[in-house]
């Protein structure tokens, strides 16, 4: 190792890090000052990867869980020979910046995924570390290893704190990830003051329950975190939590305290801290020209790293036609089995659309080999099983396995899915209740920033779960799914629609989409639209029952209303009445007013029903004419709770009477 290089690094780290940050007026220096030794070593010594080519699919991963410290990531990443400029570092939290105030996925060359809620990112490592071993049972061979790479992560206090960590981490430790690989800062200190005030676990034994390896050192003796690594690999049975001391802030003049965690050094405190660690306080945004060469020495390996995995990769392919084709595939959510059929249906034939869905589920698997995924211990209820096409569980004695056991870990599950779906190579899936999106709600959220076409299947999507009662019953759900920007919200209306919001949930390519299923047996209506397929996935609604060319009203509905809403209509004479089933409301809502109003035909009057909250309905006609549930539900038998709230077919046909 050469250690006086590394430690050039990770001076011109703090460097770096303090003078955009003083620059920007703005961010986060405690950590980039405190642990600039990890990202040199991981970087310099550590880590197998090549700047020049920042997607490398056999690249060791790192994820900064601890995003507020973003300047350690964008400092490193710009000396190591990333594309990231020096005018990149010096336009630091700024509009339009390759350097936004946390790592955003697709904003950096380098970055992996979008860190900042604490906790999430190291998640998402979990997630990444399970694709790498998930890949590596699928496709290396006795003869090629082409998928052999470690995830690495950086934790502080925070992400520690938060209940997202444990649970991803508990899941690892079950797991055996051996190839993950996470440094703790453990410099004791957050916000509000030293972490003793709120924070007094036993960190070492509680990796350790969790089935981790658990390994302790000094953030600033760089040999001796080296070795700890070299132990880290060697346990092929468990993951590592590195426990390094280490000082918040360090050569900062309040360094060790809360003060330097989140706040510019300032003016004065830039001059100290820059001759408390022997940097010239005459030049700003300075570099040690060691480092620099450090990191121009290391071109010629890093590149080396990669043209061997090429010449081992191109080995491979020769040899392996058809694995070559499924890798192929694999990346590009190309399909695998190109004869699997769509489920099929007949008028009148009734199920409960997560029925339906898990058939749907089931094709599409069949169909495209890279599709795995799992529920949060529902399997059952949420009609999530493989058949026919499952190689098992994904365990630590099966990793081909394509189901995921998740536990009950709702936030982790979508955290480890994004994991999952930006290592590459998998197109994951999760699911639960609809009512427990609010537990993943802040990973969807970070999905969505990331464009990442994560597929969630929510069942139990209402008042019909029935005697669960209202803890179970989801009410504002969907209208909290259809807020978050970028998220596709999906509501089939039968087992037909069922199939095809599957089609377009695996079609998306840059965004995530959530599809809620009904516990309850829907029949398969006719649909006057023949279009209806094409409809339903570019405008999000379409056309079921005709009525008139200029009906007296049409009815918006989704899911299980639209049963509901054809069963309002025979009761209902004298009027000619037009049905729209939108299962996606947000599409629909985004069309243009004349869009819109062709669907519907321009009627006199428009009644909307879905059993949930009337809020997003609002913009198609009046309070009066909702059909909705705008309050908690009950426990009792399904029809007894719909009876109670006064929603059912003969309720809604006389508003239509009206």
């Amino acid at each position: 190792m050469d250690k006086k290089g590394v430690e050039a690094v990770a001076l011109s780290i703090r460097s770096l890090s303090m003078d955009a940050i003083q620059k920007a007026n703005s961010g986060h220096p405690g950590l980039p000052l405190g642990a600039a030794e990890a990202a040199a070593l991981l970087y310099g010594e550590i880590m197998k990867h090549n700047p020049a080519n920042s997607k490398w699919a056999d690249r060791d991963r790192f994820i900064l869980s601890a995003g507020h410290g973003s300047m350690l990531l964008y400092s490193i990443l710009h000396l190591a020979g990333y594309k990231v400029s020096m005018d990149d570092i010096k336009n630091f939290r700024q509009v339009g910046s390759k350097c936004p105030g946390h790592p955003e996925y697709g904003d950096t060359d380098g970055v992996e995924c979008t860190a900042g809620p604490l906790g999430q990112g190291v998640s998402m490592a979990v997630g990444m570390a399970m694709a790498e071993s998930m890949l590596a049972a699928k496709f290396n061979t006795s003869k090629h290893t082409i998928v052999d790479h470690y995830t690495y992560s950086l934790v502080g206090e925070g992400c520690l704190q938060e209940g997202v960590a444990s649970e991803a981490s508990s899941l690892a430790g079950n797991l055996k990830l051996g190839k993950l690989i996470v440094f703790y800062d453990e410099n004791k200190i957050s916000i509000d003051g030293s972490t003793d005030i709120t924070f007094t676990d036993d960190i070492a034994k509680r990796y350790e329950a969790y089935g981790w390896q658990v390994l302790r050192g000094d953030m600033y003796d760089v040999e001796g975190t080296l070795e700890l690594v070299n132990k880290a690999k060697a346990n092929k049975d468990q993951p590592s939590l590195i426990m390094l001391k280490s000082i918040i802030g360090k050569g900062a003049p309040k360094q060790g305290k809360a003060d330097v965690h989140g706040a510019p050094l300032g003016a004065e405190g830039i001059i100290e801290a820059k001759k408390n660690l022997g940097l010239p306080t005459d030049k700003d945004f300075y570099v040690l020209p060691e480092a620099y060469k450090y990191f121009e020495d290391k071109k010629e390996s890093f590149a080396k790293a990669e043209a061997d995995w090429n010449t081992e990769f191109a080995a491979w392919a020769k040899e392996n036609p058809e694995l070559k084709k499924e890798w192929d595939a694999y990346y590009s959510d190309g399909v695998t089995n190109p004869d699997v059929k769509d489920v099929e249906y007949k008028v009148g034939d009734a199920c409960a659309t997560r029925d339906a869905s898990g058939k749907a589920l089931n094709v599409i698997a069949a169909r495209y080999g890279n599709l795995v995924g799992g529920s949060a211990d529902l399997m059952g209820p949420n009609k999530t099983a493989f058949k026919n096409t499952d190689n098992g569980t994904f365990s630590p004695d099966n990793r081909k396995g394509r189901t995921i056991e998740y536990g009950i870990r709702e936030f982790a599950m979508s955290a480890v899915a994004a994991g999952i779906s930006l290592h590459g190579g998998l197109r994951p899936f999760c699911a639960t209740f609809l009512v427990f999106a609010d537990y993943l709600r802040g990973s969807l959220r970070v999905v969505s920033l990331m464009n990442q076409p994560v597929i969630y299947v929510f069942t139990h999507d209402s008042i019909y779960v029935g005697e669960d009662g209202p803890t179970h019953q989801p009410i504002e759900t969907m209208t909290s799914l259809r807020a978050i920007p970028g998220v596709q919200a999906i509501r089939p209306g039968d087992p037909e629609e069922s199939m095809e919001a599957w089609k377009i949930a695996y079609a998306s390519k840059d965004h995530p989409v959530c599809m809620a299923f009904t516990r309850q047996a829907l029949a398969v209506y006719e649909k006057a639209d023949k279009d209806w397929k094409k409809n339903m996935a570019e405008k999000g609604a379409y056309v079921v029952t005709e009525g008139a060319a200029n009906p007296d009203i049409t009815v918006l509905a989704s899911g299980s209303e639209v049963n509901m809403a054809l069963d309002a209509v025979k009761l209902v004479s004298g009027k000619t009445i037009r049905v729209v089933s939108v299962p996606d409301l947000k599409k629909f809502s985004e069309l243009s007013k004349a869009e819109q109003n062709k669907i519907m035909g321009n009627p006199k009057r428009v009644v909307c029903t879905e059993a949930g909250i009337s809020m997003e309905w609002l913009q198609f006609t009046d309070k009066e004419n909702c059909f909705c549930i705008d309050r908690f539900g009950t426990s009792g038998p399904a029809n007894k709770v719909a009876e109670y709230l006064g929603f059912t077919a003969e309720k809604l046909a006389e508003l239509l009477n009206k």
